[in-house]
């Protein structure tokens, strides 16, 4: 069959065949019953009955077996468009015929072209057969071919809407079917990419906690080592600050594990960042025994904003630390009108800005990007760095 191809069209035309079987069987008994009782001994009423059961067998083979490869849909509405044909000539319940089968032509048809096709043919075959039997009376026009016509007409409306609804929700149906699927595959975007910005989460806490951490304790170790023998009492307070990190990187693991937002020991807890960039800022002078000038404003903000500024900290003395040969760092924390600013300058030896490709820059704009905030990084061989985190002021107070 051409049917209309989506799966609510067949589950309509399907539905809709099944009702109209149980009532095509009941009229078919009808006419069957009619023509036997009413209609006189004679030849015509038998080839009336051969045509009706040819058509009622065509019908029934068709309903029970639909794949059969004899009685197709075709071939069934063929039969009865020669059935309503030879009936009109003979004058038995033609009419009574063609109005049960009607609906036949739209379901068996499928496509609007073939149903009116077969629809056409048989009201053409059913007007030629009467104007045989009854000529060119009054009869004829006044009565079988302005009846036919009103019947056939009212058959072509009613199907054409019909066929007109299957096809809209059809088309409905189909954009509905789309619909999910667009919004499954985005899902599964949304998935992949919350996954993967997580993973770059992570990264970036590892690198700007435990790698540093983990690199401060390679320093510091190698330094006790070299100074063991000759001064001691340095390699055992580099050796505290030693035990100290190692502390600290395992609570900072416990807390990347567990995925816990409360402040841990290497997060920031509530209150002033400033007593937290304090700690960090003498751990660093101890450990390295650099020069720190620091002015840092008591400010009170929220718990995003202060790890953003204790991560760009630590990452940057660690950039210090590990490139800069520098003998002092400069640290100033402000509350400025467009917001919190963290500057951290040092004179050493500086870098080509556009020629960097640390991971620990681009996590460090990744991280105030996702608040809305901005870095800045001035610098040059020879002339020192300079370090400007700008986070707004949402959600602070000034303490």
């Amino acid at each position: 069959m051409t049917a209309l191809t989506t799966p609510l069209a067949d589950a309509f035309w399907a539905t809709s065949l099944r009702r109209w079987n149980a009532v095509c069987w009941v009229l078919f008994a009808a006419m069957a019953v009619g023509l036997v009782t009413t209609v006189p001994a004679s030849g015509s009423k038998y080839e009336a009955l051969a045509l009706l059961s040819c058509v009622v067998l065509c019908y029934a083979v068709l309903d029970r077996l639909p794949g059969n490869p004899v009685v197709r849909p075709r071939v069934y509405l063929s039969a009865l468009v020669l059935a309503l044909g030879g009936l009109a000539y003979l004058g038995s319940s033609y009419a009574a015929l063609f109005m049960v089968t009607l609906p036949h032509y739209w379901m068996f048809g499928r496509t609007p072209r073939v149903s009116m096709g077969f629809l056409g043919l048989a009201t053409g075959a059913t007007l030629a057969g009467s104007l045989i039997r009854q000529g060119w009376t009054a009869e004829f026009f006044g009565e079988t071919m302005v009846s036919t016509l009103i019947v056939v007409a009212v058959g072509v409306l009613i199907g054409l809407w019909a066929h007109s609804v299957v096809a809209q929700s059809s088309e409905r149906a189909r954009l509905i079917e789309e619909l999910e699927r667009t919004q499954a595959q985005l899902s599964e975007a949304h998935q992949r990419q919350g996954a993967a910005d997580e993973r770059e989460r992570i990264a970036r806490d590892i690198h700007d906690t435990l790698a540093q951490g983990f690199a401060s304790i390679i320093v510091l170790a190698e330094a006790a080592q070299a100074g063991i023998h000759h001064d001691p009492a340095t390699s055992a307070q580099q050796l505290r600050s030693i035990e100290s990190t190692a502390r600290e990187n395992l609570a900072e693991a416990r807390e990347l594990v567990g995925s816990a937002r409360q402040p841990g020991p290497g997060q920031v807890a509530g209150g002033s960042v400033a007593r937290t960039l304090r700690r960090t800022l003498d751990r660093f002078a101890e450990d390295t025994g650099l020069a720190v000038d620091a002015e840092l404003a008591d400010l009170e903000c929220d718990q995003q904003t202060r790890i953003a500024l204790l991560r760009c900290t630590q990452e940057s003395l660690a950039n210090v630390r590990k490139h800069a040969r520098a003998s002092m760092v400069g640290v100033v924390l402000a509350r400025r009108p467009h917001g919190v600013e963290l500057e951290i300058t040092d004179d050493g030896t500086g870098f080509l800005v556009g020629e960097s490709t640390g991971f620990g820059l681009d996590g460090m704009r990744k991280r105030l990007a996702e608040l809305g905030g901005r870095l800045t990084v001035t610098s040059s061989v020879g002339d020192g760095t300079r370090i400007l985190a700008v986070i707004p002021m949402a959600g602070e107070v000034e303490a």
